[in-house]
C-alpha cells in the first residue's frame, strides 16, 4: 500500500471527522481488551473472577480453561485478556450540558501513545500543547481543600492558559479531577474568544470504572453518544462533561483503579519527545510536568516509574496523603548520606542504613497502616535517588498568582539536571518562555540587563518566534543582541516560507508556482487529497513527509502574481535571471540554478526587514506585519505594498472571515501610508514630493504613486500631499489659478502667451527654490538632482541639458557626483512658448478641441460624404483615414514605447485601462469598415461598421470628464450601473423567455417562421415594458385589422396565421402577471440598485475623483505637445531623437526619479524620522484613550493586590516567628527554673533578668 505522507494525512482531516463512514478505520486501529480466562477471586465462593466482572460475564471459551484456571493464583491482564477491534469511540454529548461535543476513545493500555496523539492532534484538531500538567492524586470523594481548589483554579488553569497548555486528569467528577473541570470550564467562559491559546482537559480514566459506560458503546461509533450523569455507585464514577476528550484504557478488568497508569506513564514519555510549535518547528520538545496532589501510597509506583524516564515532578506541599510524604522526606532527610561505598553483597553503591530507617521511620508515620511497608521504602528510596526532579511547591503559604513562575521554575531546574555542561544555563529558561508566549517573563526574568545574549543564543529561538507567530518576542530579541542583518540570508526566508501552513492561500500559491517550475500541469492541493490508510499515521510517516521545497523562485512569482506590472520581478538578481524577458528561458534558467548551484542560501539579504514584511502580510499577521513596517526604511511605500498584496489576495481568498481580515489589514497600512505621508508634507513640501516619485530599489523599481494607484489606495491619493503634487505637473510652469477662458484664446491666438494674460511662476522664485533644495543638501557634495520634483517640461528639458546619460538607470547609482555646472539660460521666446505648449493641460485642451473636429469630421463623411467604391473615398474620407492613422501611432507609442519593461507586460497593463479597450475596439471597427467599404459587395457592411465605429468613437469622449471635480465621480457611477444592469437582465431575461414563448404558444397554434416568433417571443415583450401592447392582438374580442389564414399551407409560405381563441383568457392574465413583475417590481428593484450605488460613490466622490485623476495626469503628461493629426509630427520628432540622435527621455518614465545612493539614504533618514514621530503621535493618542487609562488603573490595582498580598504573608510568617520565640523563650524559662530548683551545680552567676519585666517562675515561688 502507498506510504501515507504527513502531507495527506493533514489534507484529509476536513473529511474524517464527523462522518461515521470516515472514521470506521478506528476500530481496524485501536482495540479493547477483554478477559479470556476466569481466575477465581476467593472472596467471591466462585461468583466473581479477579478481573473484576461475573462468572456470567465471561464467555465459554474463559469459563472452559479449567486446567489453566487450576494453576493461576493471580490475574494478569497481558496473561488472561485479548484484543478484539474498540466498540466505543467518536463523539460524547452529556445532557444538560452546550452543544460543544468531547470526543472520547475506548483502547487497549498497549495501545502506542503515538497513534493515540496523532489521533488527537491531526484528527480531533486538538491544538498542539506547548505544555503538558499531569495530575496525580486526589482520587476519591474526600473533600478538596479550599486552597487546593484555588491553587488549581487562579494557579494551574490560568497559567495552563496563558501557555497554551494540556492538562491530564482521571476526567471523573470526583476529587481532583472535578476541580480542575470546573477551573477549566470557568476560564474558559471568562477569556475572550479570539484567545490564541487554549486550556485543553483530557481525562485518562481506567475503561473499568466509568459509571454508566454502555452509553458509550457502539461499534460503528456515536457522533454523538448521549451520556446521561446519573450519581456515581460505588467504585465508579462518571465523566466530567467540561474535558475535551476522554482516553478510556482498558486492561481487561472491572472497577479496579489502576489500569491506566502505564500507558498514561507512555503517552506523557512520548509527548515529552515531540517539538513544540506548529507543525513541530519549535526549538524545544514539548515539556511534561507531573504534579502530585495528595494521593495514596498506590501512587508511590507512578512517581518511580515517571522519574525513571526522567520526568519533572511538582508536589503540592500540605495537600495531604503521598504529597505531604514526599515533603518530609525530601525536605527533612536532605542532609543525610545517600550512598555508601559499597554493597557487599553486588558491589554497587546502595542506600546506607541511616538513610533506610530514617526513609523507614516516616513511611511508618504517614502510612501507619499500610500492610506492606518494606515495598514503600524500596519506592521511596528509588524516588530520593531522582531528588534532583522533583520540586516541592507550598500552596497554602505562597500566592497562587505567580504559579506560572513555579512551573517555569520546576521544569528550568530539571532541565538543567539532563542537560550539557556547555549549554548557557539561561537557554532552556528562554525556550519555555518562547514556548509559552510568556514575554513578560522573559522580560522579567531573562532580558533584565543582568544577562549579555550572545546572537548564537538567540538565533534558534528566533526562528522558532517567527514561525509561531510571536512578535513580541521578535521585538525583544532584536533589542537584545540578534543581529538581523546576520540572521535574515536567502536559505533563511527559503526555510520561513517552508514553514507555512498547507491550509492558507500562500501555500496553494507556492505549490502551483512550485509545479510551474518542477513541469507539472495540476496541481492537487493538499486539502483535497485523497485520504490514505489512517492505519499508517506514525510518527515515522508524519515525519517523511518533508515540507515542500519552496525557493526564493516560487516566492518571486507569487510576489509577480499579486504585485502584478508595478514592480519588476523579485529575487531574479539573485538567481541571475536579470535581463531575460522571456518566460521559457526564465524557467529554463531558475530550474538549472536551483539543481546545480545554491550558493545563495548563505547571502544575506540587503534590505532584511523587507523580505520578513512581506513574509507576514502574506500570512495575513496583523501584528507582525505591523512590527516589520516600524522596523522598515521606505515606510509610505511598504505600507502601500502591503495594502497592494492584501487587496490582492483578498480576491483570491475563498474564506469569508480571512477575507475580511484582509481588507481590514490592507485599510489599517493604507492609512499608515497616509498618516506617514502627513507628518512628512507637514515638515518638508519639497521632500514629501520626492518621495513620491522616488524610484525605489527594494520594491522592483516602483514609486509610491504607482504603488498607490495598484493598490487603490483612494484616501492616500486624496490627501493633500499628493493632489498638491498632481496640480503642479498638471499646469506645468503656469500658475494655478489661471482661468480656463485664458488658457482657450491662447490655444487660438498662440502669440498670446508672451503677454501677462497668463501668469507663470516666476524665475527668481525658481532659483530661490532650488538654492534653498541644495542647501539642505548640503551644497557640494550632494547631486544636483536631490530634492527637485520633476512637475514641469521647462524641468524636464533643463534635466536632460545638464548631461543625463542615456540610460534611464545609470545617473543615480553612482556614488561620486559629477560637477554640476547650469546650463546656459534659453531665450525668452523659446522658453517661454515651451512653458506653454509642453504643459499637461495644455495637450489635454488641444486633444479635447481635436478630438471634436475629428468627430465633426467623422460625422460629415457618413452622413454626407460617403461615396459608393466606384467613384472612390472623397478627400474629406482620406483626411479621416489619416487622422485615424496618427491616432493609431499614438496608441502604438503609448502601448510599446513607455518604460523599460517588456512589451507584453506593457500591453498589459494597456489593456487593463477601460478607456484604453474603447480605443482598441473603435480602431479595429474602423479598419474593418474601411475595408469593407473599398468593395461594391461588402459597401453596406463596411459603413455600417463605420457607424458602430463612430459611436465608440463618441463614448470615448466621456474619458475627458473625469479631470471635472463634479463629473468626474458621475462617470464611476455610470460604470458601476451598468454592472447593476447585467444583474439586472438577467432577471429580465427570465422573465421575458417565460412570457414570451407562453404568449406566443397560446395566441398562435402553428406559426414555423423563426423570424416573427423570435420577434413575438423576445422583442415585443421588451417593448410591453415601455407600454407598447398590442390590444387588439392579445384580445381576440378586439377587432385585428390584419389578413391571416388558418392554412398551414399557406403559412408555410409566410402568412401571417391567425390567432387561437381557445385560451385568450389565460393570454390577458400572463400579460397582467408579466406588466406587474416587470414594470413595478423589476424596474424599482433597478432603480432602488441605481440609488444603492449613487449613495455609495457620491459619498465618496471627491476621493474617486482624485483617485482617477491621477492616471489622467499620467497620460497626458506623456503625450506630445501636438494633438492628432499634426501629433505626427512630434512622432517625427521622437523618433529622430531617440533612434537616430539616441537622445534619452526622461519623460519616458512617469513620475519616475532616481536618486543617488547617499541621496537615497538622507531621504530615507528623513522619512524614518518623520515616521517615529507619527507613531509617537499615535502612541500618546491611544494611551489617552479610556480604553488604556482602565488598562493602566488595573495593572497598577493588580500590583496593589499583590503588594497586600506579599505583605499578608509577611505578616503571616513574623506572627508564626513570634509563636517559635515565645515558646522558645517559655522552654528557657523553665531550664533555668529547673537549674535553679535542683542545686546540682551553683551557678557563677545570677540568672539573666528579662527586660519585658516578666518575674520568673523561681523568684515568684
Amino acid at each position: 500500500m502507498k506510504e501515507t505522507t504527513a502531507a495527506e494525512v493533514r489534507g484529509s482531516t476536513d473529511r474524517l471527522r464527523k462522518s461515521e463512514k470516515d472514521q470506521a478505520w478506528i476500530a481496524k486501529i485501536f482495540k479493547k481488551r477483554i478477559c479470556t480466562t476466569f481466575v477465581e477471586d476467593s472472596f467471591s465462593n466462585g461468583a466473581l473472577c479477579q478481573c473484576g466482572r461475573e462468572r456470567e460475564a465471561h464467555s465459554t471459551v474463559a469459563l472452559g480453561d479449567y486446567f489453566g484456571t487450576a494453576i493461576v493464583n493471580r490475574w494478569d491482564s497481558a496473561q488472561h485478556s485479548s484484543e478484539y477491534p474498540t466498540d466505543a469511540f467518536g463523539e460524547v454529548q452529556f445532557a444538560g450540558a452546550s452543544k460543544r461535543h468531547s470526543y472520547f476513545l475506548r483502547l487497549s493500555c498497549d495501545t502506542q501513545p503515538s497513534l493515540v496523539y496523532n489521533l488527537m492532534t491531526i484528527h480531533w484538531h486538538l491544538p498542539a500543547p506547548n505544555l503538558v500538567v499531569s495530575i496525580v492524586g486526589g482520587e476519591g470523594r474526600a473533600k478538596v481543600k479550599t486552597w487546593v481548589r484555588e491553587v488549581l483554579r487562579q494557579g494551574l488553569v490560568k497559567a495552563s492558559q496563558r501557555a497554551g497548555a494540556w492538562i491530564l486528569t482521571t476526567g471523573l467528577r470526583e476529587g481532583i479531577g472535578r476541580c480542575v473541570g470546573v477551573a477549566v470550564r470557568d476560564h474558559a467562559t471568562a477569556a475572550s474568544s479570539d484567545s490564541l491559546n487554549k486550556v485543553v482537559a483530557v481525562g485518562i480514566a481506567p475503561w473499568g470504572l466509568v459509571h454508566q459506560k454502555d452509553q458509550l458503546i457502539k461499534t460503528q461509533g456515536s457522533f454523538p453518544a448521549r451520556y446521561f450523569v446519573q450519581n456515581p455507585v460505588r467504585d465508579s464514577c462518571c465523566l466530567d462533561k467540561n474535558y475535551q476528550a476522554f482516553l478510556l484504557v482498558d486492561d481487561g478488568s472491572e472497577g479496579r483503579p489502576g489500569g491506566d497508569t502505564v500507558f498514561r506513564t507512555k503517552l506523557e514519555d512520548y509527548i515529552s519527545h515531540q517539538r513544540t510549535g506548529i507543525w513541530g518547528s519549535g526549538t524545544i520538545n514539548i515539556p511534561v510536568l507531573c504534579m502530585l496532589i495528595s494521593g495514596d501510597p498506590n501512587n508511590l509506583e507512578r512517581v518511580d516509574l515517571s522519574l525513571k524516564n526522567s520526568m519533572p515532578w511538582l508536589v503540592l506541599a500540605g495537600s495531604g496523603g503521598l504529597a505531604d510524604f514526599l515533603t518530609d522526606l525530601l525536605e527533612n532527610v536532605s542532609s543525610a548520606p545517600v550512598f555508601t561505598s559499597a554493597s557487599e553483597s553486588d558491589g554497587e553503591p546502595g542506600p546506607s542504613v541511616d538513610l533506610r530507617e530514617k526513609v523507614a521511620e516516616r513511611v511508618k508515620k504517614h502510612f501507619p497502616a499500610e500492610p506492606e511497608p518494606d515495598k514503600l521504602v524500596e519506592r521511596a528510596l528509588s524516588i530520593y535517588q531522582s531528588r534532583d526532579l522533583i520540586s516541592i511547591h507550598h500552596g497554602e503559604q505562597e500566592s497562587p498568582t505567580d504559579f506560572d513562575t513555579v512551573l517555569l521554575r520546576t521544569l528550568v531546574g530539571a532541565s538543567k539536571q539532563r542537560s550539557s555542561v556547555e549549554a548557557s544555563p539561561y537557554n532552556e529558561e528562554l525556550k519555555l518562555a518562547v514556548a509559552w508566549n510568556r514575554v513578560d517573563i522573559a522580560k522579567s526574568e531573562l532580558f533584565n540587563g543582568d544577562i549579555e545574549w550572545r546572537y548564537e543564543d538567540l538565533e534558534e529561538s528566533m526562528t522558532d518566534v517567527l514561525i509561531n507567530d510571536k512578535p513580541q518576542f521578535v521585538q525583544l530579541f532584536t533589542e537584545n543582541g540578534l543581529d538581523i542583518m546576520k540572521y535574515m540570508t536567502y536559505g533563511r526566508l527559503e526555510q520561513l516560507y517552508r514553514s507555512v501552513e498547507e491550509s492558507t492561500l500562500l501555500y496553494q500559491l507556492l505549490q502551483r508556482r512550485l509545479a510551474v517550475r518542477l513541469g507539472t500541469t495540476t496541481v492537487v492541493p493538499a486539502a483535497a487529497s485523497e485520504p490514505k490508510s489512517p492505519s499508517k499515521l506514525t510518527e515515522e510517516n508524519l515525519e517523511s513527509g518533508l515540507m515542500a521545497d519552496f525557493t526564493i523562485f516560487e516566492i518571486s512569482g507569487v510576489l509577480d502574481l499579486l504585485l502584478g506590472d508595478i514592480c519588476q520581478p523579485f529575487y531574479h538578481d539573485v538567481l541571475g535571471l536579470d535581463g531575460i524577458s522571456s518566460r521559457r528561458r526564465v524557467l529554463k534558467r531558475a530550474g538549472k540554478r536551483l539543481r546545480d548551484d545554491r550558493s545563495y542560501v548563505t547571502k544575506r539579504c540587503p534590505e532584511p526587514w523587507a523580505p520578513l514584511f512581506i513574509w507576514a502580510v502574506l500570512q495575513n499577521r496583523s501584528e507582525m506585519a505591523t512590527f516589520f513596517w516600524e522596523m522598515t526604511e521606505e515606510s509610505v511605500l511598504t505600507a502601500l505594498s502591503g495594502c497592494k498584496i492584501l487587496r490582492e489576495m483578498s480576491k483570491l481568498e475563498v474564506e469569508t472571515e480571512i477575507q475580511l481580515s484582509m481588507k481590514e489589514l490592507a485599510q489599517t497600512f493604507e492609512s499608515q501610508a497616509n498618516g506617514v505621508y502627513s507628518t512628512c508634507y507637514r515638515n518638508d513640501e519639497s521632500r514629501s514630493f520626492t518621495l513620491l516619485i522616488r524610484k525605489s530599489n527594494v520594491w522592483g523599481g516602483t514609486t509610491c504613486l504607482q504603488m498607490g494607484m495598484g493598490a487603490d489606495a483612494r484616501l492616500f491619493f486624496s490627501h493633500d500631499g499628493v493632489q498638491s503634487l498632481l496640480s503642479k505637473i498638471w499646469w506645468g510652469d503656469m500658475k494655478r489659478d489661471t482661468a480656463l477662458w485664458k488658457l482657450l484664446l491662447t490655444f487660438f491666438c498662440p502669440f498670446l502667451c508672451y503677454s501677462n494674460l497668463i501668469s507663470f511662476r516666476e524665475s527668481d522664485q525658481q532659483e530661490e527654490e532650488e538654492r534653498d533644495g541644495e542647501e539642505e543638501l548640503s551644497g557640494r557634495e550632494a547631486n544636483h538632482h536631490y530634492g527637485t520634483t520633476v512637475f514641469s517640461y521647462s524641468e524636464l528639458k533643463q534635466m536632460e541639458a545638464d548631461g543625463q546619460p542615456s540610460s534611464p538607470r545609470s545617473p543615480s547609482i553612482r556614488d561620486v557626483p559629477e560637477q554640476y555646472i547650469p546650463p546656459p539660460p534659453r531665450p525668452f521666446i523659446l522658453s517661454r512658448w515651451r512653458q506653454f505648449w509642453c504643459a499637461p493641460i495644455t495637450s489635454f485642451l488641444g486633444n479635447v478641441l481635436m478630438y471634436f473636429l475629428f468627430l465633426v469630421l467623422y460625422a460629415y463623411v457618413l452622413l454626407l460624404d460617403f461615396t459608393r467604391p466606384p467613384a472612390g473615398p472623397a478627400i474629406s474620407e482620406y483626411v479621416l483615414y489619416f487622422w485615424v492613422f496618427t491616432m493609431v501611432c499614438e496608441e502604438i507609442r503609448e502601448t510599446f514605447f513607455i518604460g523599460v519593461v517588456t512589451w507584453r507586460q506593457t500591453f498589459r497593463v494597456y489593456i487593463q485601462d477601460v478607456w484604453n479597450r474603447f480605443d482598441l475596439l473603435a480602431i479595429t471597427l474602423f479598419i474593418l469598415g474601411t475595408i469593407g467599404r473599398l468593395f461594391s459587395w461588402t459597401h453596406e457592411l463596411g459603413r455600417d461598421i463605420l457607424c458602430v465605429s463612430f459611436m465608440v468613437f463618441t463614448l470615448r469622449l466621456i474619458h475627458i470628464f473625469a479631470i471635472h471635480k463634479e463629473l468626474g465621480p458621475k462617470i464611476i457611477i455610470v460604470g458601476k450601473m451598468v454592472k447593476d444592469v447585467f444583474f439586472f437582465l438577467f432577471f429580465l431575461g427570465v422573465w421575458i423567455m417565460a412570457y414570451g414563448v407562453a404568449n406566443q404558444a397560446l395566441l398562435y397554434s402553428y406559426d414555423p417562421a423563426l423570424d416573427r416568433v423570435f420577434r413575438r417571443v423576445f422583442y415585443r415583450p421588451y417593448l410591453h415594458i415601455y407600454g407598447q401592447i398590442p390590444v387588439e392582438e392579445v384580445d381576440v374580442k378586439k377587432n385585428w385589422d390584419v389578413q391571416c389564414t388558418n392554412n398551414r399551407t399557406l403559412i408555410e409560405e409566410g402568412a401571417e396565421p391567425c390567432r387561437s381563441s381557445f385560451s385568450n383568457w389565460l393570454v390577458v392574465t400572463l400579460l397582467i402577471i408579466y406588466l406587474l413583475v416587470t414594470n413595478i417590481l423589476l424596474i424599482n428593484l433597478l432603480i432602488a440598485m441605481f440609488s444603492n450605488t449613487f449613495n455609495e460613490v457620491q459619498a465618496n466622490s471627491e476621493s474617486y475623483w482624485k483617485f482617477q485623476r491621477y492616471s489622467l495626469i499620467v497620460q497626458y503628461h506623456s503625450k506630445p505637445s501636438l494633438a492628432p493629426p499634426f501629433i505626427i509630427l512630434s512622432h517625427i520628432n521622437l523618433f529622430i531623437k531617440r533612434k537616430i540622435r539616441k537622445v534619452a527621455s526622461i519623460k519616458v518614465q512617469h513620475f519616475v526619479l532616481e536618486l543617488s545612493r547617499k541621496e537615497t539614504n538622507r531621504l530615507m533618514t528623513w522619512e524614518t524620522i518623520q515616521k517615529e514621530d507619527f507613531l509617537s503621535a499615535q502612541n500618546k493618542i491611544q494611551k489617552s484613550t479610556d480604553s488604556e487609562r482602565l488598562k493602566r488603573m488595573s495593572v497598577k490595582m493588580d500590583g496593589v493586590v499583590k503588594h497586600l498580598t506579599e505583605n499578608r504573608d509577611v505578616e503571616q510568617r513574623l506572627q508564626a516567628l513570634e509563636n517559635e520565640m515565645e515558646n522558645c523563650s517559655n522552654a528557657l524559662r523553665w531550664i533555668v527554673d529547673t537549674l535553679a530548683q535542683g542545686g546540682a551545680f551553683k551557678p557563677p552567676r545570677p540568672p539573666p533578668t528579662f527586660r519585658d519585666g516578666v518575674p520568673s517562675s523561681s523568684s515568684s515561688s
